[in-house]
């Protein structure tokens, strides 16, 4: 029941005076806005946090319902007939006859990938096949290494760019020549040499997708993995052509043949089998130039080796006194060296040093300065740090000897 005006307890006493009654009125007119501002701030908190546990409730309602419906099955699409298509089912192999739409017959063709239900109707078109680890091998950004970080293999560096680099930038002069680009180049050498700051560069100066892996991963437990995977590299490859191919250290995939009948050799021939066919096979390869590297380039099998598949095979030797020079100077760019420091003496006293060696060299001798609390490197931390170097490789070959 409303209260009627008599029944109003008013803010002010009754003989007070009209302005008293005004001020008083007043104030209790700004308290009462104070509290009807609060009573809005929660409401408006109220309704957000009501939205949020509409948002959570939706969701679970969503879980709910997909825990509650049939898994699908991933099957493939063998052959588009008048009466439905022909689809088989992944994991046994099972062939089955199912009915489609007009426009999902329109949609869809052989080899497609599809998810159906547990009465093989197909629900959903699924993206291309291509295996994860295949994917992440793809370099997403380029590498900080430039040609002009390599020493001492200018040769290799210019064989490198023609096979690798100018069919990609400028694929317009072997057409006028009338031959094909070369279709992969093979770099072998000592550790340590720069192979795989070669390709490292290759990536940095082209556009093309790169993507690179090493021999190991190839190799796998379960008959048929590696080759699955070298076939989802390669088709990788083709989804972003022009790209480029690198494998390290391809002798652990590609070793001789022998007559060996242990599963594991028999699998890890297999990965080869696939990976020669992908190289020079039946179906063309497309704009995709393969870089592979080893250190064991004896162990090799030959028929990797041969033309049309490593048409250029690269040689990476230990640097020369002037390429041992110019990579003291590359790898001292951002380094403090004092005035006597002279690379073409430290160029003469490392003799037997690759590049990875001379890298090393320099980061100890930077060790040597920061140990002494000095900023400069002098000529003596570099001496020091070569004879600690040297030291431990012929520990190493002493090691290797009487193992």
């Amino acid at each position: 029941m409303t209260d009627i005006v008599d029944d109003v307890e008013w803010p002010y006493e009754p003989d007070a005076s009209q302005q008293e009654k005004i001020e008083s009125l007043q104030e209790r007119l700004e308290t009462l806005e104070g509290q009807n501002e609060e009573m809005r701030d929660k409401l408006l908190d109220a309704n957000a946090e009501n939205n949020k546990y509409q948002q959570k409730l939706e969701r679970l309602t969503h879980e709910n319902k997909k825990l509650k419906q049939s898994p699908l099955f991933i099957a493939t699409v063998q052959e588009i007939t008048e009466d439905g298509v022909v689809i088989k089912q992944h994991g046994n192999n099972q062939e089955a006859l199912t009915e489609v739409t007009q426009e999902l017959r329109e949609a869809l063709g052989p080899d497609d990938r599809v998810a159906v239900n547990n009465s093989l109707s197909i629900v959903r078109i699924l993206d291309a096949e291509t295996d994860v680890r295949a994917r992440v091998m793809q370099v997403d950004h380029q590498p900080n290494v430039g040609y002009e970080d390599i020493g001492g293999i200018d040769d290799q560096i210019e064989e490198v760019r023609e096979t690798v680099e100018l069919p990609i930038t400028s694929p317009g002069r072997f057409d006028e020549v009338g031959i094909e680009p070369p279709s992969g180049v093979l770099l072998h050498g000592p550790p340590g040499t720069g192979k795989t700051m070669l390709a490292k560069a290759v990536a940095n100066q082209t556009d093309a997708t790169f993507i690179k892996m090493a021999g190991s991963e190839l190799v796998h437990k379960f008959i048929g993995e590696g080759a699955k995977l070298v076939r989802d590299l390669f088709e990788l490859a083709r989804q972003h052509e022009p790209a480029v191919l690198f494998i390290d250290e391809i002798d652990a995939i590609a070793a001789k043949r022998t007559e060996s009948k242990t599963s594991g050799d028999a699998e890890v021939q297999r990965t080869m089998m696939q990976l020669l066919a992908e190289m020079d096979g039946f179906d063309e390869r497309g704009q995709i130039s393969i870089i592979a590297a080893t250190n064991r380039f004896d162990m090799l099998d030959r028929a990797i080796l041969r033309p049309g598949r490593f048409d250029r095979l690269i040689e990476v030797p230990k640097p020369d006194e002037t390429g041992r020079e110019m990579i003291f100077k590359i790898h001292t760019r951002s380094m403090n060296v004092a005035d006597d420091v002279e690379f073409e003496a430290l160029a003469e006293l490392t003799g037997s040093a690759s590049g990875a060696d001379i890298n090393a060299i320099c980061t100890e001798a930077g060790m040597f300065a920061i140990r002494d609390d000095r900023e400069t490197v002098t000529r003596e931390d570099f001496e020091a740090a070569w004879e600690k170097i040297s030291d431990t490789e012929d520990d190493d070959s002493v090691s290797q000897t009487f193992a």
